[in-house]
């Protein structure tokens, strides 16, 4: 397959990246050309703004792909400022859990309809993440009812490479004596790990998967696990205080927990989330010891 990929050289487009590489596929990522990434010659590289119209333009008009993957489409200006210059046989939207607003246990992919849903024009910094997420759901798939398309929604991405450092912020703070501030102890929360998230875009890419579709680890946790395992590994006790650092987690009973039946009735299988969480945080103790 001709594949174009918009963004991808960070976190989980890295595994996402290298699985389409290894599978054989003809691969090109378009960037603002600022980070370096580790694919050699295995890819094909074209540098835009995806949030100028004309760059888009002038880079993509008249290109044909079997697929496109874009890993940052954050509003529904977005879509179309894509959409409206390049064609694709499939496009894969990287969604989020965030666009659930009856957020329950196991939550299945019709609790969010972007069919039905007010379309708005906007741009990121219009609404929340929420909402501008939801925003190019619907742009997708109301302003171009004809394009097959997949929108994967995760929750949480988890691994070694997580720029955001939110898992790992539980490790140095319980490592270094510092006390923080945690809304929910018990409240059950889905994870992906990212090469798991990475290669799961490449599978709904190259598989006859349509819609939205949820991807995420087998099973929840909850912060007051994640805490008694690095309590356990280190034989540091956490300290907590209502002045203490706002953990990371902090607001996230929102995003509850996902139902994967879609996704593992297609033949993907996930890990378990436990053991793909107490890997990481072995992973940071390794490196801190």
């Amino acid at each position: 397959m001709n594949i174009l990929v918009v963004g991808g050289t960070r976190f989980f487009g890295i595994p996402m990246i290298e699985k389409l590489i290894s599978d054989g596929h003809d691969v090109t990522i378009a960037t603002r050309g600022r980070n370096q990434d580790s694919f050699g010659d295995n890819v094909k590289r074209l540098i835009l703004d995806r949030s100028d119209e004309a760059s888009i333009a002038e880079v993509l008009d008249g290109r044909i792909y079997d697929a496109i993957i874009d890993k940052i489409a954050y509003s529904s200006n977005d879509v179309k400022r894509l959409l409206d210059h390049v064609k694709c046989s499939k496009y894969i939207l990287m969604s989020t859990s965030s666009v659930y607003e009856d957020i329950c246990s196991a939550t299945p992919e019709s609790s969010f309809d972007p069919e039905i849903y007010k379309l708005v024009w906007c741009e990121r910094a219009d609404f929340d993440y929420s909402e501008v997420k939801r925003q190019a759901e619907c742009a997708l798939v109301q302003h171009y009812p004809e394009q097959k398309y997949v929108a994967v929604r995760y929750p949480v991405v988890i691994g070694s490479n997580d720029y955001t450092g939110r898992l790992r912020l539980y490790v140095d703070k319980i490592c270094s004596g510092e006390s923080m501030y945690i809304d929910d102890m018990d409240s059950r929360i889905s994870f992906i790990h990212e090469r798991e998230a990475g290669e799961f875009l490449a599978y709904v890419t190259e598989n006859d998967i349509f819609g939205a579709i949820n991807g995420c680890c087998r099973g929840d946790i909850s912060v007051r696990e994640i805490i008694e395992y690095i309590e356990k590994r280190t034989g540091i006790e956490a300290l907590f205080s209502d002045s203490g650092a706002a953990a990371p987690y902090n607001g996230y009973s929102a995003f509850a927990t996902l139902d994967i039946s879609k996704a593992e009735a297609s033949g993907f299988v996930f890990s378990n989330v436990k053991r793909k969480i107490f890997e990481t945080i072995d992973s940071y103790l390794e490196n801190i010891n």
